[in-house]
């Protein structure tokens, strides 16, 4: 369930980018409001993932995917120019959020064991107290 929240996450985030775009600096009201809702609702999904998920693994993928995303978005409904670097770039960027998944802890099972071998100072800090 994790990662079906991140990908929410990515494409609200990409929503809120896009309605960014389209606000023209905060000066159309329903692109600003749009902005807005979707950018908390891509916190609160991303909040929701990392429930599980490691929070390095998910911020890189929920940034990386999401700027990859954006970038495309940009090219083909903005006409933002596209070079060959810009091209390698995003390519990097999929392939190294490729490759952090592939290690087993991103899927939530290194996050978990992290948590259950927290010393009790640490642990206590996860709940709320001591802050």
């Amino acid at each position: 369930m994790s990662w079906i929240y991140m990908m929410m996450a990515i494409c609200l985030e990409v929503a809120g980018t896009t309605s960014m775009k389209l606000s023209q600096g905060m000066s159309k009201p329903i692109p600003t409001v749009l902005m807005i809702v979707f950018y908390l609702g891509s916190l609160g999904s991303l909040s929701l993932a990392l429930k599980q998920l490691e929070v390095g693994t998910a911020y890189a993928v929920w940034s990386g995917i999401g700027t990859a995303l954006i970038a495309v978005i940009g090219f083909v409904f903005f006409h933002d120019q596209i070079t060959w670097q810009k091209g390698i770039a995003i390519g990097l960027i999929i392939v190294g959020c490729v490759l952090l998944n592939l290690n087993s802890g991103a899927h939530g099972e290194a996050a978990g064991k992290a948590v259950q071998e927290q010393s009790p100072s640490a642990a206590s800090l996860g709940d709320g107290e001591g802050l």
